[in-house]
């Protein structure tokens, strides 16, 4: 039986199109191999561990002893965002799309907000953050008005510069869309995006925070909280899942800094899950279309990861996967929907090729499975 478990999401390193991505727009999309070939990308302890011997991923180079078991997992909910991905990978599945706004908001929902707040809206459309702050940033100085936007995914998103609306305030107005936005406008996640500067020269800052839609069935970490073991959330992690079901809340300013404090947490006694978001690869590289800062940024990972290894414990697990892709060399700056890698490593844990599976859940009936639980999520990947 486990004692710890650490569950590392690389945020949107896809590994290649899902059967139905054409549906989405996304024929052809393929994160792992738009970034392979990046000046100085070497991944060995991926590698090691078995990342080429997964299906469809053998040009990242097979090893003929893996020290994982590995698996390419299809997502059977209906989605491609980040919360469909955590909630599935988490054991719910979705099976209606979150709803999402191509052409904006409703009048009914940006009067309403624009009411309970007290100011204008500008924008109202799917943007780049970047771009939209630096098209609108200096208009919302000179009238206090807020920048909401949207994208391909199910989220409202509220930007202001930290001058004119203090963070706490930007928080308190994304809990009011929070609660305006239910029923059939219920959107995965409402996110605060302050950011700073002078027209010409704005940029975000890592206060974003997101209020999310809660799990609309029992997570692991509801089942695990109940239970009696720690659930750690480093990262996103806690507000994709609204905070239930987490007993303990590491917030990260990115990807270096959620390796370092989960390193930390490799040296800490504790039982249960740990629950890693590293933002960085989507936020940073895969919807900036930066297929170089992507590929630099996993051959980081790796070398962090290359650390992390020795540091697991007898009846420690640590298991590496994505909640979507988000290939940075196409067109789109949105995610796309692929498969993702698995990998599963731990002493006594046997390096199966696995195949490919339909279902990021079945990496809950994996953790709950290794931690002794009851759960309704069918067979484990692998029996711990």
């Amino acid at each position: 039986m486990l004692n710890r478990l650490f569950l590392l999401v690389l945020d949107s390193l896809g590994a290649g199109e899902a059967p139905d991505a054409a549906a989405y727009g996304d024929a052809g999309s393929h994160t792992l191999r738009a970034i392979c070939r990046t000046p100085g990308f070497c991944i060995d302890n991926l590698r090691a561990l078995g990342i080429g011997n997964i299906d469809g991923l053998n040009f990242l180079g097979p090893t003929p002893a893996p020290r994982a078991a590995h698996a390419r997992l299809r997502e059977c909910s209906a989605g491609k965002d980040t919360t469909t991905g955590h909630f599935e990978i988490s054991g719910v599945v979705m099976p209606a799309p979150l709803p999402t706004y191509p052409d904006g908001f409703p009048d009914e929902i940006i009067s309403e907000f624009s009411r309970q707040t007290g100011r204008g809206v500008l924008c109202n459309k799917p943007a780049s953050g970047t771009a939209i702050i630096a098209e609108l940033g200096e208009e919302h100085l000179r009238t206090g008005d807020l920048i909401v936007y949207t994208s391909a995914d199910s989220v409202f998103q509220i930007a202001a510069h930290e001058d004119i609306v203090p963070v706490e305030q930007l928080y308190d107005y994304c809990r009011i869309a929070r609660k305006i936005l239910v029923g059939k406008h219920g959107v995965g996640r409402v996110i605060a995006r302050p950011f700073i500067g002078e027209p010409g020269n704005f940029s975000r800052t890592a206060r974003r925070h997101d209020f999310s839609i809660e799990p609309p069935a029992e997570t692991m970490l509801d089942l695990l909280a109940a239970n009696g073991l720690d659930t750690i959330a480093v990262g996103k992690i806690n507000d994709i899942f609204a905070g239930r079901g987490v007993s303990r809340a590491i917030p990260t300013a990115g990807n270096d800094d959620g390796m370092a404090k989960t390193m930390a947490l490799a040296g800490e006694d504790f039982r249960g899950l740990c629950f890693v978001n590293l933002v960085d690869f989507d936020s940073s590289y895969g919807h900036r279309n930066d297929v170089a800062g992507y590929g630099a940024a996993l051959t980081r990972f790796d070398a962090w990861l290359g650390e992390l290894l020795p540091k697991l414990r007898e009846g420690d697990a640590l298991i590496i996967t994505a909640d979507h892709g988000c290939d940075p060399s196409t067109p789109s700056t949105d995610h796309s929907r692929e498969y993702v890698p698995f990998l599963l490593c731990g002493s006594g844990i046997p390096a199966v090729q696995l195949g490919t599976k339909d279902g990021f859940f079945r990496i809950a009936a994996t953790v709950a499975s290794g931690f002794g639980l009851t759960h309704p999520w069918g067979e484990p990947l692998v029996q711990l």
